[in-house]
């Protein structure tokens, strides 16, 4: 391209200064929306530093007259989970314990079934890829039952290795997915060069695949860590007592009453649990824009 031909497709005239109707009204919408999903942070963050004289007041958007840390200290270390008065610390663990494996393994597999299905076409890939497919739109809440009996059968019910397997299980076909349709938009040619060159297929996938493919394995790591740190249902079936998530845990803090209700620390434990998925989307959010722009759509 020219200088004159990038010259002459800038836009010309002077940018527009009056507003419209249209732009009010997207300004509005825009702030609207902003309000909604903010407003319930913004009362729970407040409420966590209220005490619980001034929650009574029934001001629940009235800033803390006194700011205490007291309710985030007993969330973290002596909430009670039900007979345990622990706090969430043990369930952060617990959750740490159970997303990285899960997460790294998943993404691993996801990456190298991807990776065979899109490059390396034997008979029958496309039918397993219609499977795994078919997977990633059927609920999991069907396979609970008979994944819970094959689990006892094998004495590994209850374990952390259970809970990692199952999170594997339930995120390969969206990752596989994900993989796929980003590793066929790769140009052939440079396969094809790799294999001239006398690359296999480790070597292609370790040295030329997986570097290329970092924009795609951030968006991998934003949706299984956020989908797994914020899991439930699977955590509270298939973890065990001694391996419940963070999110168990919270359950447990919120419905555990004596006496009266301490929803300062309720509030505050909600913020710890979703401070993790909070944090990976903000610090590598605009990797998930550009991974979802690479390919994550194509194919």
């Amino acid at each position: 391209m020219t200088m004159a031909t990038a010259h002459e497709r800038r836009p010309r005239g002077p940018k527009p200064r009056r507003l419209t109707a249209g732009r009010i009204g997207i300004y509005a919408f825009v702030a609207v929306s902003c309000l909604f999903f903010l407003m319930p942070l913004y009362v729970m963050v407040v409420t966590s530093f209220k005490t619980l004289d001034e929650i009574r007041m029934s001001q629940i958007f009235a800033l803390p007259s006194h700011f205490s840390v007291e309710p985030w200290v007993t969330a973290w270390s002596s909430a009670c989970t039900g007979a345990s008065c622990d706090g969430l610390k043990v369930g952060f663990t617990n959750s740490v314990l159970i997303t990285a494996p899960s997460v790294v393994l998943s993404i691993l597999a996801g990456a190298l079934l991807g990776y065979s299905l899109s490059l390396w076409r034997t008979k029958g890939s496309n039918v397993l890829f219609g499977l795994l497919l078919a997977g990633a739109f059927l609920p999991y809440q069907i396979f609970i039952y008979p994944l819970v009996r094959i689990y006892a059968y094998v004495s590994l019910y209850g374990t952390l290795f259970n809970i990692i397997t199952v999170h594997v299980i339930f995120g390969l076909p969206v990752m596989t997915l994900l993989f796929r349709n980003y590793f066929s938009s790769v140009p052939i040619e440079l396969f094809k060069a790799a294999r001239v060159d006398g690359a296999g297929f480790w070597r292609i996938f370790t040295s030329i695949m997986l570097p290329l493919s970092t924009p795609m394995i951030i968006v991998a790591v934003i949706l299984q860590v956020t989908g797994v740190w914020n899991d439930f249902l699977l955590g509270t079936v298939f973890a065990g007592q001694a391996n419940w998530p963070m999110t168990v845990q919270l359950n447990n803090i919120v419905n555990t009453t004596e006496g009266t209700r301490a929803y300062n620390v309720d509030m505050a434990a909600t913020i710890l649990t979703a401070a993790v998925p909070l944090l990976v989307y903000f610090v590598s959010g605009r990797w998930f824009v550009r991974g979802i722009a690479a390919g994550a759509v194509k194919g």
